[in-house]
């Protein structure tokens, strides 16, 4: 037996089977590169779903993490520590907004908002008690705990979880008629992702993100982004709204602000949504620990000093460029924004999980989704070379009979 298959024996035997991962087990990395327990080399292109944006193990966010284990682990929030404030004031620096809420998973940061939005909807929009909605999209991904999988439209998502959680009303996805229809006064938010990257790396139409910050704002409705998966620089911008100025009154966000070390999220707003939280009515054993907090700082720090998100969009557009030259009419169509990138087959061609196999074994590690769809999302820091090489053989497997 290989030792490839000694480890994937052992997670099945003795953890839940609720993922079904590609059969490659991973012991190293670096930068965009991953090695498995046999000693082969792979091109990481799903970067943890976007949470290595800054690439594995950078050395100054290991540093940041080593540097601070040798003082302050863990305080709780019952006591201040002497970290927590510098990142918080690097995180608002770094978005343009004037406070925060820190969690750990992208799931918490998006129950974070939901919470505000319903309380801000009673305190300051005058909401009859319990009767606060919140418009969500259809092909939404948001996270995994019972409340978010019930306002899911993907049977694997919620078949088998509910009830459904009460409160949320669903729309469909790029729809600014749809969004307009499903407003009433109980409408607390519209919260949507910049682009769903989940259901394939769904990109709106031009215009869309603009057209939704407008509607919410003459109904009195919080627009709330999640940007966990887009933010941090991943589709060229440090958050995917900037294309088009249309700055949400939330902003959620995770995975690439802990470097890929820390689980690190958060909800971002003005005082005057923000205000709504006291103590008591919201909180973490972790959020805002001085371990995740000087990550986080470092984390920032690399996304601003390399310039990641000029990289992102750079060499995003150059890969999508290539992409789309590849002469093969299996391909339906290329998208995405930086480097977040998605290459959609004919199903006359086959699943895509086929093809991330045969990728695999040419050294690249991509992820297929929803059937048809490859997603490629490598870290920000990958060379031009790094890419052309990726290039070579992604045209090999697609050209393949």
């Amino acid at each position: 037996m290989s030792l490839t298959q000694e480890f994937i024996d052992k997670d099945n035997k003795y953890g839940a089977h609720n993922y079904h991962p590609l059969p490659v087990v991973l012991s190293k990395a670096e930068g965009p590169w991953v090695w498995d327990v046999e000693g082969k080399k792979y091109l990481d292109c799903l970067s943890a779903y976007s949470a290595v944006n800054q690439g594995h193990r950078h050395p100054r966010i290991i540093k940041a993490l080593k540097d601070q284990i040798d003082t302050l682990d863990l305080t709780s929030r019952a006591f201040h520590n002497d970290v927590m404030g510098n990142f918080l004031k690097k995180l608002c620096e770094y978005t343009g907004f004037e406070s925060t809420l820190p969690m750990n998973t992208g799931a918490e940061a998006v129950e974070t908002g939901i919470k505000l939005a319903r309380k801000w909807g009673y305190e300051k929009k005058g909401i009859e008690k319990d009767q606060a909605e919140i418009i969500v999209c259809s092909g939404n991904f948001h996270g995994r705990t019972t409340t978010i999988s019930g306002f899911s439209s993907d049977p694997e998502t919620y078949d088998g979880f509910g009830p459904a959680t009460p409160g949320f009303k669903m729309i469909p996805y790029d729809d600014i008629e749809a969004l307009k229809e499903a407003i009433d006064p109980n409408t607390a938010a519209f919260m949507v992702e910049p682009i769903q990257g989940e259901a394939g790396v769904k990109v709106p139409s031009d215009g869309y993100l603009k057209a939704v910050r407008d509607i919410c704002t003459e109904n009195n409705v919080l627009l709330i982004f999640d940007e966990i998966q887009t933010g941090f620089c991943r589709t060229g911008k440090r958050f995917c709204w900037q294309y088009e100025d249309a700055r949400p009154d939330v902003m959620l966000v995770g995975k690439a602000l802990g470097g890929g070390l820390y689980p690190v999220s958060g909800i971002l707003a003005d005082w005057d949504k923000m205000d709504v939280f006291t103590p008591g009515t919201h909180g973490s054993t972790f959020g805002g620990n001085p371990m995740g907090s000087a990550v986080a700082i470092a984390a920032l720090e690399v996304l601003e000093d390399e310039k990641l998100d000029e990289r992102s969009q750079e060499l995003g557009s150059y890969f999508m460029e290539r992409l789309s030259k590849i002469p093969s009419d299996k391909i339906i169509d290329v998208r995405g924004k930086g480097l977040l990138i998605a290459l959609e087959l004919k199903e006359e061609a086959g699943k895509a999980r086929g093809y991330c196999n045969k990728l695999r074994d040419r050294g690249i590690l991509a992820k297929d989704t929803h059937g048809q769809t490859i997603r490629f999302a490598p870290a920000l820091v990958i060379k031009k070379e790094e890419i052309d090489w990726a290039l070579e053989r992604i045209t090999e497997v697609i050209l393949e009979e």
